[in-house]
C-alpha cells in the first residue's frame, strides 16, 4: 500500500521539479505588470508583442539562426564521412581521431571561446562572425559524429556490399543505400546540433562584438539593464519553438519510424 502511494507521489515531485521552472517562466511572460514577478500581475500579451518589435532581438535571433543552421550543416558535412570511415574501415589512429573529435565536449566552452579570441581573432584579425561560425561548428561536430556513428553501427554492412556486387560504385552505394538508412540518425544529429548551437552561451560570450551578438548573449545583456517580463516571453517562445521543431520532425519526416 505504501509503495502504491509513494510511486505516484515521487513521479509528481519529479515532474514538478522538471516542468515547474518552465511553467513559472511561461506564466510570468503573460504578466500585465512592468517587472518580472511570480505570480503574474494580471494577464496581458504586451510582452510577447514587444519581443517582435525589438530590433536587437530580431538581429541576434537571425545571427543565432544562421549559426545554428550553418554550423550544424557544416558539422554534418564533416561528421558523416568521418563517421563512415571509422565505422567501415580499420584506420590507423582511429581512436585518436575519436578522442580529438570529442574534445569540444570535454573542454569547457568558455576555454574554447577564450582560445579563439586570444589566438585567432586578436592576432590575425579573424572576423567575429567567422570565429563564431567555426566555434559553433567545432562544438556541434562531436554530436554529429557520435549520433551518426551509432546509426552506422546498427546498419548491416552487407547491404552496402550487395549493392556494390550488383554493379553500384562505392560512392553510389553510399548515397543510395547508406544515407537513406541512416537518415534518422542524421535528423537526430541535426536537431541536437541545432538546439546546442542556438542555446550556446560560453563560447558566444567571448566572441560577441558590436553588431554581432547571438540571442542568448543579447538576452543576458538586456537583463542586466531592464528587468521586465519580455525576456520571460522570449524564453517561452524559444522553448515552444524547440518543442515545435521536434513535433514537426516526428509528424512530417517520420522521425519515430527511423530511430
Amino acid at each position: 500500500m505504501m509503495q502504491k502511494i509513494l510511486a505516484p507521489l515521487t513521479l509528481a515531485l519529479v515532474m514538478l521539479f522538471l516542468i515547474g521552472p518552465f511553467a513559472i517562466i511561461v506564466a510570468a511572460s503573460f504578466s500585465a505588470g512592468d517587472t518580472l514577478a511570480f505570480p503574474p500581475q494580471g494577464f496581458s500579451l504586451k510582452w510577447i508583442a514587444k519581443v517582435f518589435t525589438m530590433e536587437s532581438f530580431r538581429q541576434s535571433f537571425a545571427m543565432s539562426l544562421f549559426l545554428a543552421i550553418g554550423g550544424t550543416i557544416a558539422a554534418l558535412i564533416l561528421g558523416i564521412p568521418a563517421s563512415y570511415a571509422m565505422a567501415r574501415y580499420r584506420l590507423p589512429g582511429a581512436e585518436t581521431v575519436r578522442f580529438m573529435v570529442s574534445l569540444p565536449i570535454i573542454v569547457p566552452g568558455i576555454i574554447v571561446g577564450l582560445a579563439l579570441l586570444r589566438y585567432f581573432v586578436i592576432p590575425i584579425g579573424l572576423s567575429i562572425t567567422l570565429a563564431l561560425f567555426l566555434a559553433h561548428t567545432a562544438l556541434i561536430l562531436p554530436y554529429a559524429v557520435r549520433v551518426v556513428s551509432a546509426s552506422l553501427a546498427n546498419l548491416r554492412s552487407d547491404m552496402e556490399e550487395a549493392a556494390v556486387l550488383l554493379g553500384a560504385s562505392r560512392l553510389g552505394a553510399f548515397f543510395s543505400v547508406v544515407l537513406p538508412n541512416i537518415r534518422g540518425g542524421i535528423l537526430s544529429a541535426f536537431i541536437l546540433g541545432f538546439v546546442t548551437s542556438f542555446n550556446q552561451v560560453p563560447v558566444s560570450l567571448f566572441l560577441s562584438g558590436p553588431g554581432v551578438r547571438t540571442l542568448p548573449i543579447d538576452m543576458l545583456g538586456y537583463m542586466e539593464i531592464v528587468f521586465d517580463p519580455s525576456v520571460a516571453a522570449l524564453s517561452s517562445l524559444l522553448a515552444f519553438l524547440s518543442i515545435g521543431i521536434v513535433f514537426l520532425a516526428e509528424r512530417f519526416l517520420g522521425f519515430s519510424r527511423y530511430v
